[in-house]
């Protein structure tokens, strides 16, 4: 199983909106690399979602339940999507301040590569955040 982080400002598509609905695709992804990690994104894998600009925290956990495919919202055959499911609300929120703070997550990609929408974590680091706000797999 991969793990990963997407960004969403709240006041475009947050977490609550999400955990209403029940499920969403992942549109609107313009940037190579964030397109290749939704590309290597399998059925099943864990994804923390942060809330960019407005609160800069991450807040929940959502699960990969359908992997790439055409983006329906362009006719640009570059660009796909995945579809994603709520998983949990953390605990806690856990702050880009916190992640920043922790030494554990020097190397993670919200630090390093700030603006990429779509990043890869390393076991340990997606395990980390967890640690930080008391939440259990």
């Amino acid at each position: 199983m991969n793990h990963w982080l997407v960004k969403s400002e709240p006041f475009k598509y947050s977490w609550e909106q999400f955990e209403k609905e029940g499920k969403t695709f992942w549109d609107g992804v313009r940037n190579y690399q964030a397109r290749n990690n939704l590309r290597d994104m399998k059925k099943g894998d864990l994804v923390l979602w942060y809330h960019s600009n407005e609160g800069m925290e991450v807040v929940g956990i959502a699960k990969v339940v359908k992997e790439a495919y055409q983006d329906p919202t362009t006719d640009e055959t570059a660009w796909v999507v995945v579809d994603l499911k709520p998983f949990k609300k953390l605990k806690r929120a856990v702050s880009l301040a916190e992640i920043k703070a922790d030494p554990r997550l020097q190397q993670i990609g919200l630090v390093r590569q700030g603006r990429l929408s779509v990043q890869a974590l390393k076991p340990e680091e997606f395990d980390a955040i967890l640690d930080l706000s008391s939440t259990k797999k």
